[in-house]
């Protein structure tokens, strides 16, 4: 009998059970704390110091999925001149084909995002392997609606902009290697506008909002225990419907706290 190598682990046991995992989209703005929201459920949750093959819950970053750009847009990107925030940037098919993978229950791999080169490192990839969540964040994840409608529950991390920029100027300057004009300049010309335009307006889609980001404990805190719920045996990662309670459970607990639009 041929086995499908989608259906093997790492040591090569072939799972018996292949579940759907419950998929979280976390959108937000640059630098609102959306990759940090999802360490802090990975932690919480015992799964950040797991081997990778045995998390029960992975993050997958949005910007895996910039698509390779032409020479000449290379060359604008070194200048801070092309538009990293523009829904164009991302390769949208291969996000939703990855996506449809990961629901089927199978392995794949995702290659990292290089901030200094401006491009995709295929020489190391990150391969995810079937978890029983998976936490896909980024700042057009509920932009492009065929993504969107994959979700089983959207998390928007909703943090004031001049945060956000206080945070920004300093991550690009010391881990991308960029200078101070430059950050400026791509901010005010490219990554303020289109978060107007293209981010921001997808908070409407989201079932749960998170003011304040990662310094809001008392949302994190929440958002784990149901997450929890989904990871105990018989838990609702066998049922997709669970996502109406935990989004119901959710803003009873925290009223309008978590609910401004």
């Amino acid at each position: 009998m041929d086995i499908n190598k989608s259906l093997l682990l790492p040591n090569n046991d072939l799972k018996s059970d292949i579940k759907t995992p419950f998929l979280i989209g976390v959108a937000g703005g640059t630098a609102s704390g959306k990759s940090t929201v999802c360490k802090k459920i990975m932690e919480q949750l015992g799964q950040a110091d797991m081997e990778q093959a045995q998390r029960q819950v992975v993050t997958i970053s949005q910007d895996s999925f910039y698509r390779e750009l032409t020479v000449a847009e290379k060359a604008k990107a070194q200048k801070g001149l092309f538009n990293f925030d523009h829904p164009d940037a991302f390769n949208e098919n291969l996000m939703y084909d990855t996506l449809q993978e990961i629901l089927k229950g199978k392995i794949v791999e995702v290659p990292c995002y290089d901030y200094r080169s401006n491009s995709l490192d295929h020489e190391n990839k990150l391969t995810i392997y079937p978890a029983d969540v998976v936490l896909f964040e980024g700042i057009l994840v509920f932009y492009f609606p065929k993504i969107r409608d994959l979700f089983h529950m959207k998390l928007f991390v909703d943090t004031d902009s001049d945060t956000r920029l206080a945070r920004r100027v300093p991550r690009d300057i010391n881990e991308r290697g960029r200078d101070l004009d430059a950050v400026l300049t791509q901010y005010m010309t490219f990554v303020k506008p289109a978060f107007e335009e293209f981010c921001s307006p997808t908070k409407k889609f989201a079932d749960v909002i998170i003011p304040r980001g990662a310094d809001n404990t008392v949302a994190i805190d929440l958002i784990v225990h149901h997450i929890g719920e989904i990871l105990r045996p018989g838990g609702s990662s066998n049922n997709l419907n669970g996502s109406t309670s935990i989004h119901n459970t959710l803003n009873n607990s925290t009223g309008s706290m978590m609910r401004e639009h």
